[in-house]
This record gives C-alpha cells, structure tokens and sequence, in this order.
C-alpha cells in the first residue's frame, strides 16, 4: 500500500485505523494542525482517534505509516492519555469546516467544506488545499465548488463570527449516532450548540441519546421551549424520562405540556418509577402483537428500522389494548423461533408462556440476573394484573450498571503506551 499525494480530511473521518499485526485500534475523528500566519500552509501534527470506549486520544503524524481510501495503519504505539486540544491547536473537522472565506485571485467568498494536507519538502504533513461552497444562487440548490491553493484564501487564521454548521452538520449526519455524539462532546461549547441547533429534530434525537447529561440538558436549554418539546417526542420514552428528570421541575412541566399528550403520558408513567429499577430503566414502545396476528405480521414489526436488535428479539403478545399498559400478557414469541415457523401461521402456536416476567420495582442486579438466568436480551415488565407495562433491554442495563464516567476510562490494557506529546 502506497500513501497518495494527497488526502481530503472529511475522506478520513471514520476511517480505520490499524496497527502492524493488522488488528484495529481506533477509528480517525479529526485532524489537529498548527496554525502559522496567514497564507502560511499548517502543518498537521497527528489525528484524533477514537479507541474504545468512545475514547479519544491523540496520534501523531509520525506515528502513520501509510494511509490509503479505506484505513490508516500506525507503528502501533499509542498514548492513552484522552486528548485535551492544546490552545495552539485548532480541529480541522471541528473548527475549520464552514468559515468564511475568500479566494483572494478570484474574489469569490464561500464556506469551507474540506481541505486537502500532503507532504512538504521537509517530510512533514501540511495543509495544501482548501475546498469552498459559493452560496447557491437562483434556482441552484447547491452553490459551485472551488479547490483554491492555501495560501490564495484568507479568513481561515482567524476565529470566525459568521461561521456556520452546515458542511459539519453533514458529516454528522452520516455517521451512527454514537459517533456523531462523541465529534459533538468534543467541540467547544458555542460551535456544539450551533451544530446541534442545525440538525433537524429526530437526528438531534439520536444523537441526544448518546451524550452524557450535562451536554443534554445545556443543548436542550438553547433550543427554546418549543423545539426542546418537539426534540423530546422524537427520543425514545425511557430517554426523555430520564432527561425531563434533570431539569428543574418547572421547566420539566412546561415541556411535558407542550409535548404531544400520547409522548408526555409515557414519559410521565416512566418518571413515576424509581431510578435503577426494571420500571426506570424500561421502554414502554416494545413490539406488542394481539393473539391473532400471524408469523408474517410480526417479522414485519420486527424488520423496522427504527427498532434495536434488543427490542426486535421478542414479540410480546397481549390481549386488547395492545398499548402499554395493555390487556393480559399471554406470553412473549423469540423472533429466532418465528423464523422456523411457515409464514401464515399464528404467533400464539409458537408462544413462550412459562416465560418468568419482572415486576416494575425489581431491582437493576435482580434485572440482571433475569437476563443471565434466560439467555435474553430483553424481558417483559407487568404490573400485578399481569399487563404488559414495559420491556427492560440490555442496552438500558448496561446504561445503567456502568459508571457515569465509563467512557473517560482507560480504554484497553492491550493498546501500548508511550510518553505523551511534549
């Protein structure tokens, strides 16, 4: 494998990266350079990598052997030190995307949305290029495109007022919303929040979801009453519970009053139960399916896109209301099970009704060994009069097991450390 002449950061966002034994070690985030005066070309001093754990740590340039159009391969030596961005420093992805600009040949401003490094004489890596968006104009829904030397566009040395969140809104929005939620912990305050305020309601949802606390609640303070109400529906109900319930009471209120009526009762239901337990940890929306519906109508409900593995491996079929809190359980069909069984036939001849249910009190370590006991993934709450109320998956156990600061620890004793940046 060669490395090319050339490499466009937003290209390397998300890429693998490798060590000698070809084992992964991380995936690329963002690029860190060193600004010089204007025109002069940055050079870049290493990578952003994500290791696991949604830890984020820093890889030095001399530490990339090769990069090609699919992964990045290092020496394998990494410093596990979370990287904390020093104040010469700037983030390509982070910070440099949609600035204002000028191409000082042709007078043309634009946003960026790329740049290009390659390596100088001096072996190191610079920033060469930079890739600018006019504003569209007329009937254009894009504006035309420009790829300008660094040193013929200004603006780019300079903390911009006027920058935007459209070209990084987009790379957000290609990523899982784990991923996108760790590039927006990253960013400073103000340029997260202008992110965050870009992106349309049910990405912002997503992505919510994956953040830790403290960035929920001051993304959800910018977003006005309103929107903050609209965000909140479009979060799963167990989420916006736990949400609501960091916020003051009466602004918890004001948002539960302005959410649709259906969302805030089974938000308010969830909030009645007590934290870290089976009714606090569980989702209200599992797949529920009344005794006639057949083999095909469940994996049906189950192919939803929109549904975790977890919460795709049980059927849970009640008699009517088929809502939370619904009729009687009868029992719960494994998908595994109705993949077996000929299409037509009724999800109540495969059922497993001797099943053991949780109660909503029951406590998170009960709720684990109700998991391990079955071999489940997910498991039926009901309340004293056998109703479905809820189902407890283990994504929501292991939320809440482990440490708020999980994701700040060392991420893996197999990856080597080495002294720091100097």
């Amino acid at each position: 494998m060669s490395t090319p002449s050339r490499v466009y950061a937003a290209r390397l966002v998300g890429l693998p990266i490798f060590d000698p034994q070809g084992d992964q070690v991380g995936k690329v985030r963002d690029l860190v350079v060193t600004m010089r005066t204007e025109g002069a070309q940055p050079r870049v001093l290493g990578m952003v990598a994500e290791v696991f754990g949604r830890r984020r740590v820093f890889l030095p340039m001399t530490r990339v052997t090769t990069i090609d159009s699919g992964q990045v391969y290092t020496t394998g030596l990494l410093n596990m030190r979370r990287f904390e961005q020093r104040s010469t420093e700037t983030l390509v992805m982070g910070e440099m995307l949609d600035r204002t600009v000028t191409v000082k040949s042709s007078g043309i401003t634009g946003t960026v949305f790329d740049v290009a490094m390659e390596k100088a004489r001096t072996r190191d890596w610079v920033l060469s290029r930079v890739a600018v968006q006019e504003p569209a104009k007329g009937l254009r829904r894009r504006g035309q495109t420009h790829v300008a030397e660094w040193d013929d566009v200004s603006g780019l040395s300079r903390a911009d007022d006027r920058q935007g969140a459209t070209h990084l809104v987009a790379a957000i929005n290609d990523m899982r919303p784990a991923d996108a939620a760790s590039v927006l912990h990253d960013l400073p305050v103000e340029r997260r929040n202008a992110v965050a305020l870009a992106l349309d309601d049910e990405r912002l949802a997503d992505v919510l979801e994956e953040l830790p606390e403290e960035d929920q609640v001051g993304i959800l303070e910018r977003l006005g009453t309103e929107r903050a109400a609209d965000v909140l529906e479009e979060m799963s109900a167990d989420d916006a519970a736990d949400l609501i319930a960091d916020l003051p009471p009466e602004t918890a209120e004001v948002l539960l009053q302005l959410m649709e009526p259906d969302e805030a009762e089974d938000v308010r239901r969830l909030m009645k139960y007590v934290e870290n337990t089976a009714g606090g940890m569980m989702t209200p929306e599992p797949v529920i399916l009344g005794p006639d519906a057949t083999v095909a109508d469940a994996l049906a409900h189950v192919r939803n896109p929109e549904l975790t593995p977890a919460l795709a491996s049980l059927v849970y079929v009640c008699r009517q209301p088929l809502e939370c809190p619904t009729g009687k359980l009868l029992g719960v069909a494994h998908i595994q099970r109705l993949l077996r069984e000929p299409p037509s036939t009724l999800v109540a001849g495969a059922l497993d009704d001797e099943l053991e249910v949780l109660r909503p009190e029951a406590t998170i370590d009960q709720v684990a060994a109700h998991l391990a006991t079955y071999n489940l993934v997910a498991a039926p709450v009901v309340d004293e009069d056998r109703r479905l109320i809820g189902a407890v998956t283990v994504d929501d156990l292991l939320d809440h097991m482990l440490p708020a600061n999980w994701r700040e620890r060392q991420a893996s004793s197999t990856v080597s450390k080495e002294i720091g940046r100097g």
